[in-house]
This record gives structure tokens, C-alpha cells and sequence, in this order.
């Protein structure tokens, strides 16, 4: 971490697929034990942004830094280390439809720490505890609803006690009680673990319920941000535009991204 606090940090950060220039000269900092959240409508780039966060991409131009280092050419080998301490929460929650709920909250747990199966399962049965899934470890994903799915990768994710949380689109698809149950979820992990948390959304209610800071981005670049309170006040014409629901306007289009 450096000595100002931050955790993250995105400094003139270029990705391109193809001919399709997605993100154009990126600059973000998120401090430590604050909530971040990237809004942005369809195709804005949110995704890619936070991919580059864990390595998962790399960029074309400038540098990304995760505690201090930089991860832009890191070998995967040297990624590790990183990659235990940020956990990503994808969108779809990525788990293994073949492994039980046990074993997905168990796998992370059996590629990283040399424990025990008595020590793996109290520390899966605390992550399920923690996102209100007891006595469900024997069930299949499948048998799972969404918004149980989704808590799912949330208990999985924190299963190596990361110190960063990375929530792809946490809420898509789920009825609004869900979506009030998972932005809860975030905000309790957040003051109970201490984590940094950066939130991808383009669902305002999400957003400001649990950020402390926001950034709206469009076009590839940071158009607009600051602390939750002064976002939703904005006369930036950008952030108003997309609060009042103009939230596609002037996107490159790059689906799922």
C-alpha cells in the first residue's frame, strides 16, 4: 500500500480489442477500507476496468498498481499473491455446477492453504454463516436460487480472507429484495472485515447505498467523480445525463463489457 493510502491504482490506462478502443486513458486511486463504486452504462468498460485490476487483462498503455506494485506485464506465477488478496466476484458468480456448495466455498481453501479438512470445514461453514447460507452445503448450485448463487460467490470470494473485494455486476437479475440483500451483504463485509470494496454497476440504487466514493465512466475515460453525496448533486452534464437515465449516450458498445 502506499503511503497516501492507496490500494489500487489505474494511471493512463489504454485497452483496445481489435479496432474497438475501449478504455482511453483511465485514471482511478481507491483507498484502503473504502467502498469505490465504477458506474457506467452498457458498453462503457466497467468490466474491463476491473478485470485489469487482478491481472485478468493487461494493458495496452500505461500502469496499474495493487499494493504498491506493478501488475501490467506481472508473470501469472508472480499474480498469485495478489490474486489471494483481491477476490473477484463475477457476474454470474462463476461457480462449478458440478462441485457441491461446499466445495465451491472449499476449492480457493485447498489450492492456497496447506489446512486441514477439520479447519477447511469450520472456515467454509463461517463463510456461509456470513452470507446467510447455513445448512445448505450439500446442495447443488443449481438447486440454489439467484440471489442465494450470488451470496454463494460472495462466501467463496472471502473464503482466503482477501483484503481487497472486486463485485462484478452483483445485483443483475435479481428482484429488488435481493438486490437489497446483496447491497446489505457488501456493506457488512466492508465494516466487519475492514475490506476494500470496488462495486461495477450501472444500478443507482446499488451505487449510492454502499459507495463512499463514485466514478461514472463513459467513452474509456473517467468522465466524472468524487464522494457519493457530491455525485448525486452533480452539475457535471455527463452525471446528470446519467441519472436521469441517459445512460448509453456516446458508448464505443462493446457488449457484456
Amino acid at each position: 500500500m502506499n503511503e497516501d493510502g492507496v490500494v489500487i491504482e489505474l494511471a493512463k490506462v489504454e485497452k483496445a480489442f481489435g479496432r474497438l478502443q475501449v478504455l482511453r486513458g483511465v485514471d482511478l486511486q481507491i483507498r484502503t477500507g473504502e467502498t469505490f463504486a465504477i458506474l457506467g452504462g452498457s458498453g462503457s468498460g466497467k468490466s474491463v476496468c476491473l478485470k485489469h485490476m487482478i491481472g485478468l487483462l493487461r494493458a495496452d498503455r500505461g500502469q496499474v498498481r495493487v499494493f504498491g506494485e506493478e501488475i501490467t506485464r506481472a508473470s501469472e506465477t508472480s499474480l498469485i499473491p495478489i490474486r489471494t488478496a483481491v477476490s473477484m466476484i463475477f457476474q454470474g458468480a462463476a461457480l462449478f455446477d458440478s462441485l457441491t456448495v461446499f466445495e465451491n466455498v472449499a476449492y480457493p481453501l485447498r489450492e492456497h492453504r496447506r489446512w486441514d479438512e477439520s479447519r477447511i470445514a469450520a472456515r467454509v461453514r463461517e463463510c456461509l454463516a456470513s452470507v446467510g447460507l447455513e445448512g445448505v452445503e450439500h446442495k447443488m448450485p443449481a438447486e440454489l436460487s439467484g440471489g442465494m448463487r450470488k451470496r454463494l460467490g460472495v462466501a467463496r470470494g472471502i473464503a482466503l480472507e482477501p483484503r481487497v473485494i472486486l463485485y462484478d455486476e452483483p445485483t443483475t437479475g435479481l428482484d429488488p429484495a435481493n438486490q437489497r440483500r446483496i447491497a446489505e451483504l457488501i456493506r457488512s463485509l466492508q465494516e466487519r472485515l475492514g475490506v476494500t470494496s470496488v462495486v461495477v454497476t450501472h444500478e443507482l440504487e446499488l451505487c449510492f447505498s454502499v459507495s463512499d466514493r463514485v466514478a461514472l465512466l463513459k467513452q474509456g475515460r473517467i468522465a466524472a467523480q468524487g464522494s457519493a453525496e457530491s455525485m448525486q448533486t452533480s452539475d457535471h452534464p455527463d452525471v446528470r445525463a446519467f441519472l436521469s437515465g441517459e445512460r448509453d449516450a456516446g458508448d464505443p458498445g462493446l457488449p457484456g463489457r
